[in-house]
């Protein structure tokens, strides 16, 4: 029986195993990784959330090496939605499996990830890698659509006062997708150095400063119609909450296994509306690279051979940490 080498998480440790090479099912593909980006999920993932225990990796580029009944496919360098729907609810036939109620999400929730020498993938999910772009480009597709979802779930004017709390890797995705609907658009962080990748594509910034309060924000710019919270902390949705104008809104894109507590008075004093955002629509982040409407390069951090993976984790999970990436051998 032929296998495949995979790393699994498993009770928060990193683990080599070795599967069965995936049987496809009508309309599957099987996929070859070629690169894949480590994401603060896949962080989470292994310090426990969602109880999540298997093989993770969802931002992914690959070739399809096989694609029985859609041979098309066989040979294209492809990346992929994530969301897997059951097919029938009033969800998924309206195509969006994103809240399909027994969906399952590669690499997250019941489906085996890219962090393998091989992965299968629904036919449906794939989409074609223009040559035009390059894999580490192209691997950006998948956060940068959860960072346009929110231009998709609310009219943002140029009018607007914007701000980004978190320059992270999500921050900065969002910060250097959602300028181009709001010019004055700030990114708040702690890291001078990414912050300054975002000022150097036309982003406002400011660093804030030991003790770090977001009323040294206030002090500065008053408080915000948009406040999209983004730190990665639990606690980051009441830093939000200082920041909003009554009748604000507020996007929430942080995943964390830990507990957020909410000042729930505030909200409902101050009227304010309160989003959560998830994953969005590749073909659109895909159309964004192609078109150069931003430079996701100056994003990574690394680039780790596959079989050097324990060293790519440690290094993502590093604080200040940007993109680490790692590659599979053609």
């Amino acid at each position: 029986m032929v296998k495949l080498r995979c790393v699994e998480f498993r009770a928060g440790e990193i683990r080599w195993a070795e599967r069965p090479m995936p049987e496809l099912k009508p309309g599957e593909a099987l996929v070859k990784p070629l690169l894949a980006g480590i994401c603060n999920t896949d962080i989470e993932l292994l310090r426990g959330y969602y109880n999540f225990s298997g093989v993770a990796g969802h931002e992914f580029v690959g070739l399809v090496v096989q694609a029985p009944g859609n041979e098309a496919w066989e040979g294209q360098r492809v990346t992929a939605e994530i969301n897997i729907g059951c097919g029938n609810c009033a969800w998924c036939l309206t195509k969006d499996a994103r809240h399909c109620a027994t969906r399952k999400a590669i690499g997250i929730k019941g489906w085996d990830g890219a962090f393998a020498e091989y992965l299968k993938v629904p036919v449906s999910l794939l989409h074609k890698v223009d040559d035009a772009l390059s894999s580490e480009e192209a691997v950006f597709a998948e956060p940068l659509a959860a960072a346009l979802e929110i231009s998709q779930q609310i009219h943002i004017k140029n009018s607007d006062r914007v701000v980004v709390l978190g320059d992270g890797k999500m921050g900065l995705l969002i910060s250097l997708a959602l300028r181009i609907f709001n010019g004055d658009l700030l990114l708040v962080g702690k890291h001078q150095a990414k912050l300054t990748i975002a000022a150097e594509q036309g982003v406002k910034t400011f660093q804030l400063k030991s003790p770090y309060e977001v009323k040294q924000v206030l002090g500065n710019y008053g408080q915000f119609d948009l406040v999209i919270e983004a730190t990665g902390n639990p606690q980051g949705i009441n830093d939000a909450l200082d920041l909003v104008r009554p009748e604000g809104i507020i996007v929430a894109k942080t995943t964390s296994h830990e507990t957020s507590e909410l000042n729930l008075a505030k909200l409902v004093v101050n009227e304010i509306t309160l989003m959560g955002s998830r994953c969005g629509d590749l073909g659109l982040a895909l159309h964004f690279l192609k078109e150069k409407r931003l430079n996701v390069l100056p994003l990574i951090e690394d680039v780790y051979p596959f079989d050097r993976f324990e060293e790519a984790m440690a290094r993502a999970c590093q604080k200040g940490s940007k993109k680490v990436l790692v590659k599979w051998e053609k």
